[in-house]
C-alpha cells in the first residue's frame, strides 16, 4: 500500500491510499479519483515529505476507514484548515465522529458492497425507502450522484477496544 499526497484542481489537499503506483495512475487516468471537500476530479500528486513510523502508543489518533452513507441532501463543502490542529482538537473531532459512527450504525442498515445497487433500489422504488450505509468505489459514488441520488463519505474510525 501506498499513502500520496493528493491536491485538487482547487487548491484542497487531502491523503489517499492506494495498491501501488500503477494503481493510483490507472484510476487518475479514469478520473476515478476525487476531491472529498469539492468533488473535483483534477487531481494530482502533491510534493510529499517521508512519513516515519513510530509505535501504536505514540499515535494521536485511530486510522479510520471511510463508508459512503445514503444521505437526504448533499453534504456542506468545508474547506481544510490552513494551520496545524492541536491534538485535543483532533480528540474533540475524532469523539464526534465516533458519535456520528455509532448513530450510523444504530439508525441505519449496513449494505456493505452493495451500497450502490441498494442506493439505486431505494431511489426507483425497487424497494421499500431506509436509511442505508455501505462501501462504494468513488466511481460508484459519482455515477450516484449523476444520478440525483444524495451519498456522502463519511469516516469510519475502527474499533479500538476488540
Amino acid at each position: 500500500m501506498i499513502l500520496y499526497e493528493l491536491r485538487c484542481g482547487a487548491g484542497h489537499g487531502f491523503e489517499a491510499w492506494f495498491r501501488n503506483s500503477a494503481t493510483y495512475d490507472l484510476q487518475h487516468s479514469a478520473r476515478e479519483i476525487s476531491c472529498p471537500f469539492c468533488g473535483d476530479a483534477d487531481v494530482s500528486k502533491a510534493p510529499m515529505a517521508p512519513r516515519i513510523g513510530r509505535s501504536r502508543r505514540d499515535e494521536p489518533y485511530t486510522r479510520h476507514d471511510l463508508k459512503t452513507v445514503s444521505q437526504p441532501t448533499s453534504p456542506a463543502i468545508a474547506e481544510p484548515p490552513a494551520e496545524k490542529i492541536a491534538p485535543e482538537q483532533i480528540r474533540a473531532v475524532l469523539t464526534k465522529i465516533a458519535e456520528l459512527n455509532r448513530h450510523i450504525a444504530e439508525t441505519c442498515d449496513y449494505v456493505g458492497k452493495a451500497f450502490a445497487e441498494e442506493a439505486r433500489k431505494i431511489h426507483y422504488g425497487e424497494t421499500e425507502h431506509r436509511e442505508i450505509y455501505g462501501e462504494a468505489t468513488p466511481s460508484e459514488a459519482a455515477e450516484l450522484q449523476e444520478e440525483g441520488i444524495a451519498v456522502a463519505a463519511v469516516p469510519w474510525l475502527r474499533r479500538s477496544d476488540s
